[in-house]
């Protein structure tokens, strides 16, 4: 699978969402020249944890066959490898836990954090961000032109004309639950869920959540982080070093997540328990979910709260995480072909 595979539709998503999300924090700080801060938005220091963070993350998601979100998705769809992906994960992010002082002492406290609207205005942000897309989409657009092959085409077979009622209800049924949606339609819903959350509380995130998990497992082996230095002054995913109660926002959301992805599984005739022949695959997916884990947790997002939510968010740390997740990527996509 290509590198553009993977990174390509993520940027799909980040187009609505980046509209909605500046027209909210253009309300809530109508004057960023000022030196003012959107509450709860993703943005943080530009320091060597984003950029290592993404490239560990890319190339944990490609080894273990699906970012954080995705795991979470596949385990709704019966994966069990995603089970074992998932423990690597928690894992991960108790390493981050148990390092995070480091990285703060070493990276994030001397790095500089540059939200756009401070120094190009709310518009002038928001439109350069939609230039650099527009960029990525057409090089995207010609790297995959230029390895694809002619296209084929084949007749396709008349569809019988709908006449009852049932006929056409059975294929609004099909086209909603059971075929894939266009990338565009699946974009801008999961846009106007991410600016819907963003109004209530704040933009979509699933790593924060599972660093609680995280942090309750270990700790029944003893196995305390202790004070996690300058974390109360970010947002986004954070990791956590006293678990919060357990019915939040986010748990619903990862939860959810699963749940959600079982029963679409289920209404399309997909769902079905998939267990790994091969030692290999176990081992792949847990060392795939550790590297994820630990990157998300040094830079305070996985694939949704540090690209998905942190462009929008207008700030440049975004960005700096989709190049190490680019670069994560190729190489786990070289180590991929290696293990076939």
């Amino acid at each position: 699978m290509s590198v553009s595979a993977h990174i390509g539709p993520l940027g799909a998503r980040v187009v609505p969402a980046a509209l909605g999300l500046a027209t909210l924090m253009a309300r809530m700080v109508p004057d960023p020249s000022m030196g003012e801060l959107a509450p709860k938005i993703h943005v943080w220091p530009l320091g060597a944890n984003v950029l290592i963070g993404g490239l560990l993350f890319g190339v944990g998601m490609v080894v273990a066959g699906g970012c954080i979100s995705g795991t979470l998705w596949r385990i709704g769809e019966g994966y069990v490898g995603s089970l074992v992906a998932l423990g690597g994960i928690l894992l991960g992010l108790e390493g981050a836990a148990l390092s995070w002082n480091w990285w703060w002492e070493n990276s994030m406290s001397r790095a500089p954090l540059i939200w756009l609207p401070h120094s190009l205005g709310h518009m002038g942000a928001w439109i350069s961000v939609m230039a650099a897309l527009a960029v990525l989409y057409l090089l995207t657009y010609w790297w995959e032109a230029r390895r694809a092959g002619p296209e084929v085409r084949f007749p396709g077979q008349p569809q019988p004309p709908l006449v009852t009622f049932e006929d056409r209800r059975l294929a609004l049924w099909n086209r909603l639950f059971v075929q894939a949606w266009p990338a565009s339609a699946a974009a801008v819903a999961l846009s106007l869920l991410n600016v819907t959350a963003f109004a209530f509380d704040h933009p979509l995130g699933v790593t924060g959540e599972l660093s609680g998990w995280s942090s309750r497992a270990f700790g029944l082996l003893g196995l305390y982080p202790g004070r996690l230095e300058g974390l109360d002054q970010f947002s986004g995913c954070n990791l956590v070093d006293a678990p919060p109660g357990l019915l939040t926002n986010t748990f619903m959301l990862d939860v959810g997540l699963v749940f959600g992805a079982f029963a679409a599984s289920v209404m399309a005739s997909e769902f079905k328990i998939r267990v790994p022949r091969q030692l290999l695959r176990y081992l792949q997916s847990a060392m795939g979910g550790t590297l994820m884990g630990y990157g998300s947790g040094i830079a305070l997002g996985c694939t949704i709260g540090a690209f998905f939510s942190a462009i929008p968010s207008l700030g440049l740390n975004g960005w700096l995480f989709g190049l190490g997740l680019l670069g994560g990527a190729f190489v786990g996509s070289q180590i991929i072909r290696r293990l076939a």
